[in-house]
């Protein structure tokens, strides 16, 4: 028996006959929505439970356990009775839901847009218009309101609003360029902050030969990205609207992604020495890790690019092979959340299936970096399987002696060592290693991203001259060998410093958008998303003041955290009390202390205790630091007065 499973709208299991299955109550189809959204991960009855009522009753233990065997019955009503299900598995004191990722919309949905982005336009444009008729409305759509729907609604919604732009953009290289428009001019005023929508709508009416209307709509955009969200139009946007006025040839370029310089380049070089073949897709992994260094479009391009290359060698049946394509890919990360979640997961993904195909003979050196893949494309989530893999490849790199694989395996132990707060001392000796090895085996990009991490560190235990050192050190090796990216964090580190050593609060928020400035150029969206108003917000707090209120504030990842504040400030006091119920366990990264703080502040401006309490546990590792200063980039202060203001109001 087959059973869809549909969450792009009402939560729906499908029968093989096309009906909807009899799920029983809102509960059971919230378990259901929970477990979809975990995408085959385990969720422990614990968190079901939280998940589902903001206050437990007693029983609900119990009640979650009813709920499932109860979708068991519904979802496979031939199992005989006391075999195991194998669709709602279950894994130690947790579910977990297991169907092909066929047989779940959102998840077709997802890898169909990953899939669209090395397509040629006319397939792409097919298959997303397919795509995008799976949707019957908003996701999760009878869940408003729990943190799970709203964060798993968030990214489907981007996924949903950037399949859109690819569509339209593959449109325009059909030379379908008015049937583009009615799409992107919606797409415009409902989301008038995506720039890349006013973009394409402005080329659209541009190529459809209405030059004026062209020039309109990128007068408009600049107006409202400057009056409704005190933004300045981007580069692109800028240069679109001088070409529109020169009419230039360049805009009869392609626009579609797959058809960006850098991949005509790389199909080129294919082509010579044969696409598909293993000296190919070896080739294309050697120039995508080059031009990740360098950056912006590049990284973007790169990180897309990547995962074509490690399909293409899953198709070619040689797992050997596409191991290595998997494990080339040794680009030093620094940050511990994602660029793009999504696409991170199939990585993860490929390299276990390889892992299980190689079996345990495989060779040490290609599991060693199989396993720090999954270390660090599994950063920012709270996987004990990713924290083992990351020890596991540390420990067969130290066996083999061999200083590239000790430096790659150390980057993914360091990006998970985020679980609690505090840990600086812990970074701090996992940098000098990386640093020590890397210079003396000549791996420049290591090196670079050893000072980082002692950057972070030392700044985390308010040592300024020692992060100013690793700061002066990772410049001058990036301007040796031209690594822009280095820059975007010593920025933000020396406008976090003048933070945390008492400069003018109006002089460090300039520092901070001036480095959010360089940012946005970076292609890391990963790190840019809501830091420069969490930043500001940091530097209020700081120093006494409440949180901002009013439109144009996007908090990006970190909303659920900043929202109370945000209520206390308006003043609104019994929902910010509700919603502090409401407010997820902060996730195992960089700015957990920060969250962690924001959710301290809410409690102690509320009175409530227990949450109070919880928040003083979780701060207690980091007592001797500054709080989110191992971050490099914003601190809240010394994590000790933080902790004495929730400790007299725990102890109340």
């Amino acid at each position: 028996m087959t059973v869809v499973f549909e969450v792009l709208g009402p939560v729906r299991a499908v029968g093989p006959a096309g009906d909807p299955l009899d799920l029983k109550g809102p509960r059971h189809r919230e378990v259901l929505g929970r477990l979809v959204a975990a995408e085959g991960r385990v969720v422990t009855v614990d968190r079901l439970v939280d998940d589902l009522w903001a206050e437990p009753p007693a029983g609900a233990v119990g009640a979650v356990r009813t709920f499932v065997a109860t979708l068991r019955r519904a979802l496979e009503p031939e199992r005989a009775p006391r075999t195991p299900s194998r669709l709602l598995v279950s894994r130690g004191n947790g579910y977990a839901l297991c169907p092909s990722r066929d047989a779940v919309d959102a998840w077709r949905f997802e890898d169909a847009v990953g899939a669209a982005r090395q397509a040629p336009a006319r397939r792409a444009a097919d298959d997303l218009d397919r795509a995008l008729g799976w949707w019957q409305g908003t996701a999760y759509a009878e869940f408003p309101d729990p943190h799970w729907a709203r964060a798993a609604r968030g990214r489907l919604d981007e996924l949903r609003l950037h399949a859109v732009e690819s569509r339209a953009a593959a449109w325009l290289d059909l030379g379908r360029a008015a049937g583009a428009v009615p799409d992107l001019d919606a797409l415009v005023a409902e989301h008038p902050w995506r720039e890349r929508a006013w973009w394409l709508l402005a080329l659209a009416l541009y190529r459809d030969g209405r030059q004026g209307e062209s020039l309109a709509v990128l007068r408009r955009a600049r107006e409202t990205l400057v009056d409704r969200l005190g933004l300045d139009p981007g580069d692109d946007l800028r240069r679109l609207e001088v070409d529109v006025l020169n009419r230039s040839r360049r805009l009869t370029a392609p626009v579609h992604d797959h058809d960006q310089p850098w991949a005509r380049a790389t199909a080129q070089y294919e082509r010579t020495v044969a696409a598909g073949s293993r000296t190919g897709l070896r080739s294309t992994v050697d120039l995508l890790r080059t031009l990740a260094v360098t950056g912006g479009e590049n990284l973007v391009a790169a990180r897309e690019q990547r995962l074509a290359a490690i399909l293409a060698a899953e198709r070619a049946g040689d797992p050997e092979l596409t191991a290595r394509i998997i494990g080339a890919y040794d680009v030093p990360a620094i940050w511990s959340r994602s660029d793009d979640a999504a696409q991170a997961r199939q990585v993860v993904d490929a390299a276990r299936r390889t892992l299980a195909a190689l079996g345990p003979a495989g060779p040490d050196p290609v599991r060693a970096r199989l396993l720090t893949t999954i270390a660090i494309e599994s950063r920012g989530t709270d996987d004990p399987d990713a924290r083992r893999a990351a020890g596991e490849a540390e420990r067969i790199a130290r066996e083999l002696g061999d200083p590239a694989l000790l430096v790659f395996a150390l980057n993914g132990v360091f990006l998970h060592t985020f679980t609690e707060a505090g840990g600086a001392a812990r970074r701090d000796g996992i940098g000098a290693e990386i640093v020590d090895v890397a210079s003396r085996h000549g791996l420049t990009t290591y090196e670079i991203l050893g000072h980082l991490v002692r950057l972070q560190a030392r700044a985390a235990v308010a040592d300024p001259a020692g992060a100013d050192t690793h700061a002066a050190a990772a410049e001058h090796l990036a301007e040796r060998h031209e690594s822009p990216l280095v820059a975007v964090f010593t920025r933000w580190y020396r406008a976090m410093r003048a933070a945390a050593t008492g400069a003018e609060p109006g002089t460090v928020a300039a520092a901070y958008r001036e480095a959010a400035r360089l940012l946005s150029e970076a292609g890391m969206p990963g790190l840019e998303q809501g830091l420069l108003p969490l930043a500001l917000l940091s530097l209020r707090l700081l120093h006494g003041r409440p949180a901002p209120t009013g439109p144009g504030l996007d908090y990006g990842p970190y909303e659920p955290w900043v929202r109370p504040l945000v209520l206390l400030a308006e003043g609104d006091r019994p929902r910010a009390r509700a919603l502090l119920r409401t407010v997820p366990r902060p996730p195992p990264d960089h700015l957990l202390e920060v969250r962690w703080c924001l959710v301290g502040e809410a409690a102690v401006a509320t009175g409530d205790r227990e949450l109070a309490g919880r928040a003083h546990a979780a701060l207690e590792p980091a007592a001797g630091e500054l709080a989110g200063a191992g971050s490099g980039l914003l601190t809240l202060g010394p994590t000790a007065r933080w902790l004495g203001r929730l400790a007299r109001v725990a102890s109340a």
